[in-house]
């Protein structure tokens, strides 16, 4: 069986791209470059073919984030809401942040314009040593060295960890046993990281977006094993963490050794292949088809994203226990609609990058503008949804156990605030790609992304109420909503700095017509939430009132959105449909 039809690979180093200063976007790597003929020799891919790729890894990372919801369901049913649930909640920060740089926005963002440009010069006809075997070569025993010494420096170090994260644990011991096992996720989550990658780049993408269903089978399995019936609490889910991100590789491993081997390539024909591939080939062919300068803006944006989650729960962990429960609950339960949004970006993605590699900077100034568009109208739906019907959700899937309706009560009103900060996630998500699309070294994200943390830090210091002034003491503040209110803030900042900065540096996007199209898509968003509560509020039964609320919804944010003549809505409701109608009946024709 076959992955359905796909993009061409890419991005391929060439020269720079008009327009962007060369202060600010310097080659990331100048010692391999494809031959002239190489290029502008593969068609665009269609928004029909792109629809039901990203509608494909959609439906896998859908059954994901339902397990995501049953492994939390489980946490909330075993454990609750207290110091058991905060502690292990502080050791979940390790594989948080480690997903984010090793396997979503870090890593991925280097290692596939790598295998990308590899694999390009394998169908240019390299009549020498293949490519992609040689950037593996180069790469992935380095790679899983250094993981596993961070591994080893987290498990030995979990102790110091521990009281960084959260100092005000009244009892950090259950916090470190969990925090040892979570550790060993830098190296498998690492290894999941690059296999992802170069899969993706050779076109697959089930094994990729099924990763998290592994995962979090892992998790739940070993809650109920370990924690029901073997006596370890809640360090089950700490093993669980373990044994999911050992799974994760399994998934992908056989696939990616079956690629290797096949030295499988885009079909070509064969008078399209330039004569002077072979001059890409020779000794050390591995070391200059990596471009190690991008590691390090690419892995301090990614640190820095992450960083927002490790002061949350520094500022919660002095708050009453629980707090940082509530937190994780309803952050969980509110991304789920940013996840769905950035399904199309992740496969569009290596098409910017192709046609920013071509020249082609009309072709991605359109692609990107029109996921902008797209991502807006999906995130905006679910905040919408998250927000009218926020305590109907949280019941449904964690009021059960020792989850308490005082605990369903704070944790809606969390995500409500949560969701405020929702398209700032989405547009920075979106936009990071396309900063780095062009395999270009470029620090403006990071300095983006330290100034809404700085604004994430401050301002939940003082709306938390945890801010002790000398001979003042605390400040009154909001507590956790304190805190989910400065995140959605620090975001949007984040997301405004990057949207102005992009045009002058990659894609020359229209910043002002996006600026109108979102501000636009906002205003619907805010109407379609108002019907949303009205909706809801005379149901009783939960299910009926979701579902009534999320109908109302999406039906008055459409057509607000008509009224105000947003741009790429209807287009954007038909790719969804695209998505959803094609993606399950592709799903039993792929592997």
């Amino acid at each position: 069986m076959t992955d359905p039809a796909s993009p061409p690979q890419g991005p391929v180093r060439s020269a720079p791209v008009a327009g962007a200063p060369a202060k600010e976007a310097t080659p990331a790597a100048e010692a391999v470059t494809l031959p002239a003929q190489a290029r502008r020799r593969t068609r665009v891919p269609s928004n029909r073919f792109l629809a039901r790729a990203a509608g494909l890894t959609a439906v896998l990372t859908v059954a994901g984030s339902l397990l995501g919801l049953v492994r939390d369901q489980a946490l909330a049913h075993f454990f609750g809401a207290g110091p058991d649930t905060d502690a292990f909640l502080v050791a979940w920060t390790v594989p948080e942040v480690a997903s984010t740089l090793l396997i979503e926005d870090g890593t991925a963002l280097v290692l596939v314009p790598a295998f990308s440009l590899a694999l390009a010069l394998r169908v240019a006809g390299s009549t020498g040593r293949d490519p992609v075997h040689e950037l593996v070569r180069y790469t992935l025993p380095r790679f899983a060295a250094a993981l596993a010494l961070v591994a080893a420096v987290l498990i030995a170090g979990a102790p110091l960890l521990v009281d960084v994260l959260a100092p005000g644990l009244p009892d950090p011991r259950t916090a470190v046993d969990c925090t040892r096992l979570t550790a060993t996720c830098a190296l498998t989550f690492g290894l999941t990281g690059y296999c992802g990658a170069a899969l993706r780049t050779h076109r697959r993408y089930v094994s990729p977006a099924s990763i998290y269903v592994a995962y979090n089978i892992g998790i739940i399995t070993a809650m109920v094993v370990l924690g029901s019936y073997g006596g370890w609490g809640v360090r089950s889910a700490a093993a669980g963490v373990a044994i999911g991100g050992g799974l994760m590789v399994l998934v992908q491993a056989p696939f990616v050794r079956s690629e290797l081997r096949a030295r499988r390539t885009v079909a070509v024909p064969e008078g399209d292949r330039p004569a002077d591939a072979g001059t890409t080939t020779g000794k050390g062919l591995g070391r200059r088809l990596f471009a190690p300068a991008m590691l390090g803006p690419v892995l301090l944006f990614a640190l820095l994203r992450q960083s927002q989650v490790l002061i949350e729960r520094f500022l919660a962990s002095e708050l009453p226990a629980g707090a940082i429960s509530h937190l994780n609950y309803a952050q969980k339960v509110a991304q789920v609609p940013m996840v769905m949004s950035l399904m199309l970006c992740t496969v569009t993605f290596p098409v910017v990058a192709q046609a920013l590699a071509d020249g082609d900077t009309e072709q991605a100034r359109r692609r990107v503008e029109r996921d902008l568009a797209l991502a807006g109208c999906i995130v905006l739906i679910g905040a919408a949804t998250v927000i009218a019907a926020a305590p109907q959700i949280v019941g449904l899937l964690f009021e059960r156990g020792a989850f308490t309706p005082a605990d369903t009560a704070a944790t809606a009103d969390v995500m409500r605030v949560y969701a405020l900060g929702l398209l700032g996630h989405t547009l920075v998500g979106a936009l990071i790609r396309s900063y780095f699309s062009a395999a270009r070294t470029t620090w403006y994200p990071a300095a983006a992304m330290a100034a809404g943390l700085t604004v994430t830090a401050v301002a939940g210091a003082f709306a938390s109420g945890v801010w002790n002034l000398p001979g003042v003491g605390p400040l009154p503040g909001a507590g956790i909503l304190g805190i989910a209110a400065a995140n959605a803030l620090g975001i949007t900042v984040t997301a405004v700095v990057m949207l102005l900065g992009l045009s002058g540096r990659t894609v020359p996007i229209r910043t002002g017509t996006v600026a109108r199209g979102l501000a636009g898509l906002t205003v619907a968003a805010g109407c379609a939430t108002g019907a949303g509560l009205l909706a809801a509020a005379p149901f009783d039964n939960a299910v009926a009132g979701l579902a009534c609320c999320a109908l109302c919804v999406v039906t008055v944010f459409v057509a607000v959105a008509h009224v105000l003549r947003v741009r790429d809505v209807t287009s954007a409701v038909r790719t969804l449909t695209t998505a959803l109608a094609t993606a399950t009946r592709k799903l039993r024709h792929v592997r």
